[in-house]
């Protein structure tokens, strides 16, 4: 998708383009969906042992990569990128490997990221007591574990996925020394012997098994598969501005091994035109694309062992306003308090508090609006747009009484919520009772040692943000 919008950007021609289509893999993953107001792609890292192609890495490269040769396929990484019709920005809402879902087909709830491994293992087992060969087995059940993981993350969402995208180890390796490597910084240094992540603390340029192992480290960070979702974050929102820039748009060179690498690495779904996807794209620039986390509402314990519970209703909800009230769909106009969309900020430096808060809003039937931090308040308060006090007091009452103010510059039907340092109301405790590790929209994996609650979370990132992390 990145190497199409250079082409487009660059205008290097028909010729590139045709080129670079006929050398995808491409898989029927998706079908029709109804129009939402977005093109929705889901993007899938898939911790496969395989190109491409589906031929197996030999072991000396897996070694390189950091990679155990085994059978897994698990999707470790999943990234619901939503674009607005009018293509002008576009938001990556990343969905953690551990939620806690329940799945289509009567398979029950499972961890997001087996989902791939269930539907494929399920039907090559089937097919190999039917007779078929080898090659019929792989191809068919992959097709199946691909179809089932867009079905599952669809009954999450809400959201019709129109395009599939998949990348492997390797394939995301050279992906990033197409480039010329991507910038990151680190709070603080880092050994870590399983992910084979050892870096300096600070800024740096990264690339191939480098950049593999900064997105995959998950061992001592403080909040585990939370600081993990954070880096693949900021690396793509670097990686974006990195190929939007003006030194990979003049550099035909980079160019030519961008294409290279894209058709070595990616999965593509049949119907994905990356000349049409490139000529709606061309007006997006690195600060349009938006990187935010599901909201998620705690740790639990299953059979699977500890995994991230979930409101499907309230992620719905997010994802539907996550490309603004006016583009996602929307029911006939409500008459009582679904009428109101409320957004909720952070002004209190308590990590996560603006994302339980707008939980709570909407299991009182509110709408859900934007969730995210704003500059340090004493005191919280409640804002509307003129002539709408009464829908701003009964937000304002659910949240046990806080103060109300008209904002002239609201629109109608808009109330935001700011959450200052006196705020005690609903949404407080995490769901543990403790101090809650989190980001606004996000919750830490329930496998990690519980630690000290970190600094405030960081807005969400835009590409060309290069914020130091863990």
């Amino acid at each position: 998708m990145v190497a199409a919008l250079v082409l487009s950007l660059t205008g290097m021609g028909w010729a590139m383009f045709q080129d670079l289509q006929a050398g995808l893999t491409t898989a029927d993953v998706t079908g029709f969906n109804a129009p939402d107001g977005a093109t929705d792609i889901l993007l899938v890292g898939n911790d496969s042992r395989t190109d491409a192609q589906g031929n197996p890495l030999p072991p000396e490269l897996l070694a390189k990569l950091g990679a155990a040769d085994n059978e897994g396929q698990l999707t470790d990484t999943m990234i619901l990128v939503r674009i607005p019709n009018n293509g002008q920005k576009a938001v990556a809402i990343s969905l953690p490997r551990d939620l806690y879902v329940e799945m289509p087909d009567a398979y029950g709830q499972h961890k997001l990221n087996s989902a791939f491994a269930r539907a494929k293992n399920e039907t090559a087992s089937r097919l190999a007591e039917q007779g078929a060969g080898p090659a019929e087995v792989h191809e068919k059940s992959v097709a199946a574990g691909r179809r089932f993981l867009v079905e599952t993350i669809e009954k999450l969402t809400g959201a019709g996925i129109d395009h599939y995208a998949e990348v492997n180890l390797l394939g995301f390796a050279r992906l990033t020394e197409a480039v010329g490597g991507v910038e990151v910084c680190l709070k603080e240094p880092v050994d870590d012997e399983a992910s084979g992540a050892d870096f300096p603390a600070g800024r740096q340029t990264i690339s191939g098994t480098d950049a593999l192992a900064f997105v995959r480290q998950r061992h001592g960070l403080p909040r585990g598969d939370l600081d993990r979702v954070v880096r693949q974050q900021v690396f793509l929102a670097s990686l974006a501005d990195k190929v939007l820039s003006a030194n990979t748009l003049a550099n035909p060179a980079r160019i030519r091994e961008l294409i290279d690498a894209t058709q070595q690495a990616l999965v593509l779904d049949k119907g994905f035109n990356v000349l049409d996807f490139a000529a709606r794209m061309r007006g997006l620039a690195a600060g349009d694309v938006r990187f935010v986390t599901v909201p998620v509402v705690g740790g639990v314990d299953t059979d699977e062992g500890s995994a991230l519970g979930v409101d499907q209703d309230a992620v719905q909800r997010f994802v539907a306003t996550s490309i603004g009230p006016s583009a996602a769909a929307k029911p006939p106009a409500p008459t009582g308090d679904t009428a109101i969309t409320v957004d909720v900020f952070n002004a209190s430096g308590v990590t996560g508090l603006a994302g339980r808060v707008s939980g709570e809003l909407g299991g009182q039937d509110f709408g859900t609006g934007a969730v995210g931090n704003a500059e340090p308040m004493e005191s919280s308060v409640v804002r509307h747009a003129p002539g709408e006090a009464d829908r701003a007091a009964a937000v304002a009452e659910a949240l046990g009484d806080l103060p109300v103010e008209e904002d002239a510059s609201l629109g109608s039907g808009i109330v935001q919520v700011y959450l200052g340092d006196d705020y005690t109301g609903p949404g407080t405790q995490s769901w543990s009772g403790d101090a809650p590790l989190q980001l606004d929209g996000a919750v830490a994996d329930a496998t990690a040692p519980q630690q000290q609650a970190p600094p405030p979370a960081e807005p969400p990132l835009t590409a060309g943000d290069v914020p130091c992390v863990y």
